[in-house]
């Protein structure tokens, strides 16, 4: 783990202390005690884990498929240029990006999938073109060699290598979906965002909170997910070597 990923993970886990003693104070644990507010927020993380996981799943589908094409020697002149396209994504505000979705998806969640869509696709393209590139040319050479096809040296020699980047790639890509996903409230799409717009509206912090600690805790864990995942894919030999 890099020193800057300890850096934020710290940052994160303070930020969820900070929160714990003021839902105590504010009377955040007693407003959760009631039942029928716990089962709403229970629905409401529902509504939010669907829209993390199928905008992710688009986005993971694209990046991936991208930025193996743009390593491919047929396609590499087109590399600077697709990549502009995909960074556009990013540089609209998210707000301007549902604005426009709605106009075309109408209201739920789809204008809100499409949009954390477009949102996350960016990071997880630009860590595969990345981690490919940077596989040493001996390796995929050594694997023609010994007559692996094209795609068999993609599958045996070039992810495993760059799994750690790409994987890397991902991480920034979910947390960015996690802490964007309660904007989907704004077109309908429910989530914890409910919770969050409806404290600030209503000048309620406790609502604040149960929608916000929530939120924070679903990148803490999907931040805890990526590290578990990269155990189970990167090959052991990779870790060493990346000092993992």
């Amino acid at each position: 783990m890099t020193f800057a990923l300890k850096i934020y993970r710290y940052a994160l886990f303070g930020l969820l202390f900070f929160f714990g003693i003021k839902a105590q104070q504010i009377g955040l644990v007693e407003y959760l005690s009631d039942p029928f507010e716990m089962e709403y927020v229970l629905e409401l993380v529902r509504q939010h884990l669907i829209l993390v996981g199928s905008s992710m799943l688009m986005a993971t589908v694209i990046g991936l498929s991208a930025g193996i094409l743009l390593t491919r020697d047929r396609v590499k002149k087109y590399t600077s240029s697709v990549m502009y396209v995909l960074s556009l994504g990013q540089t609209i505000p998210s707000l301007a990006v549902i604005a426009l979705s709605l106009s075309v998806l109408g209201i739920g969640t789809k204008p809100a999938i499409f949009a954390l869509t477009l949102y996350s696709i960016l990071p997880i393209a630009r860590n595969t073109l990345a981690g490919i590139q940077a596989v040493p040319a001996g390796m995929t050479d050594a694997a023609r060699g010994i007559g692996l096809t094209p795609f068999q040296t993609l599958l045996s020699v070039e992810l495993p290598n760059a799994a750690s980047v790409i994987l890397t790639g991902f991480r920034i890509a979910l947390v960015i979906n996690v802490g964007s996903a309660p904007l989907g409230f704004l077109v309908g799409a429910g989530g914890l965002g409910d919770l969050i717009f409806t404290g600030i509206d209503m000048m309620m912090p406790v609502k604040l909170l149960a929608g916000a600690i929530p939120t924070t805790l679903l990148a803490l864990i999907g931040d805890y997910a990526c590290e578990l995942l990269g155990l189970a894919l990167i090959p052991k030999g990779v870790r060493i070597q990346n000092g993992k």
